[in-house]
């Protein structure tokens, strides 16, 4: 209440200055209404304000200080260019106005990435934005199941695209193999859809390490500078960052959670698709792609065969089911349908014989005589 109090008092302050002193030129009560306006957008202006971090309002004020010192430096340019008058004074009001808004914008989104905790003290118990961040690696890009997600949005946070990892992707779009350059612009074509997703705070980096060589490496130690969790689904990086204390979002861990659970024991229909590395071993895929690895089928290629699944092996470069083809049992099926009474057997429906063509009969013809 007190609050609401102190913004009642400062808006009936500024309409009645408006009112008393008249700074617009027009009548008394139409002053006092402006300066009512003024107040209110400034109660409002102060009511947003209180939404925004720290980090943000700092970010925005460096930015806006520096936006009207570029101002300043134009302005002078612009009265030794242009004669006094008001389309001079228009310019400079114009530059002033503009490079104020360029700089409060950019400096508020360039504010996240300060880190006010380094500096201690009144600053050091702003919260951070931990984890917050979620760093891109190319293997993800180019992978492109990252938009996806990003367009159900089940992906929040600030996404971070190093500048490197653009660089990167360029030199593979612009590769001599063809199979390289595809992938190269479709990883270019993905970062395209992710940044036509609302909901997606996309920040390019320019931030590099040029004692580091290897990506891999310079993206762990990006992931330490922002404290945020790198995305790829790079086996050996996923192991190497873990190893560093860095958090990793694999994109196969979470499509191996979401496939569908098989228990050992359980019956599957399998079609078998070629020779295993093993003795005597069959393997067959199914539908999303998970490797089924099939004992005592290497006789069954091109067939389809029920299998018993012996075990599941889960890994983050994917699933594969081990099972097991039963031939005695098969040939005991099979010995069994065959020996069936013909009564129990459904009536194989007999086509129809097509009937013989007629011979055709001479016919006789009497000739006129002559």
């Amino acid at each position: 209440m007190d609050l609401i109090a102190v913004r009642v008092i400062f808006i009936l302050v500024v309409a009645a200055a408006c009112y008393v002193l008249e700074p617009f030129g027009l009548t008394a009560p139409v002053d006092g209404a402006v300066g009512a306006a003024i107040g209110v957008g400034v109660i409002l202006f102060e009511m947003r304000l209180h939404k925004v971090s720290l980090k943000r309002l700092i970010g925005a004020a460096i930015g806006s200080v520096l936006g009207i010192l570029g101002a300043y430096l134009f302005s002078l340019v612009i009265r030794d260019s242009i004669h006094p008058g008001s389309t001079q004074s228009f310019l400079e009001l114009l530059v002033m106005l503009l490079m104020a808004y360029i700089g409060l914008i950019v400096g508020a989104n360039k504010g996240d990435l300060l880190n006010l905790a380094a500096l201690g003290g009144i600053f050091g118990g702003e919260k951070q934005g931990r984890k917050a961040y979620k760093i891109l690696d190319t293997s993800v890009i180019i992978d492109g199941r990252i938009a996806d997600i990003a367009e159900t949005g089940f992906l929040d946070g600030i996404i971070v695209i190093p500048q490197f990892v653009l660089r990167e992707l360029q030199l593979v779009a612009d590769s001599a193999d063809s199979l390289k350059r595809n992938r190269g612009r479709r990883g270019l074509d993905i970062l395209q859809r992710l940044q036509k997703v609302a909901s997606l705070n996309i920040q390019i980096v320019e931030d590099d390490f040029p004692a580091v060589r290897e990506v891999d490496m310079k993206l762990i130690e990006l992931a330490k500078v922002y404290e945020g969790k790198i995305i790829t689904n790079d086996f050996n990086l996923n192991k190497v960052a873990q190893l560093q204390g860095v958090e990793v979002l694999n994109i196969n861990e979470l499509a191996n959670s979401l496939k569908p659970i098989v228990l050992p024991g359980e019956i599957m229909r399998v079609f078998i698709l070629k020779e295993g590395k093993e003795y005597n071993q069959g393997v067959a895929y199914l539908d999303d792609g998970t490797m089924v690895v099939v004992d005592n089928a290497r006789k069954m290629i091109g067939k389809n065969v029920d299998i018993s699944v012996t075990s599941v092996l889960q890994t983050t470069a994917g699933k594969m089911i081990f099972g097991k083809f039963d031939e005695r049992g098969a040939a005991r099926a099979e010995a069994k349908a065959a020996a069936e009474p013909a009564a129990t057997r459904p009536a194989e429906p007999t086509a129809a014989r097509p009937a013989e063509p007629r011979k055709a009969q001479p016919v006789m013809v009497d000739r006129p005589t002559e």
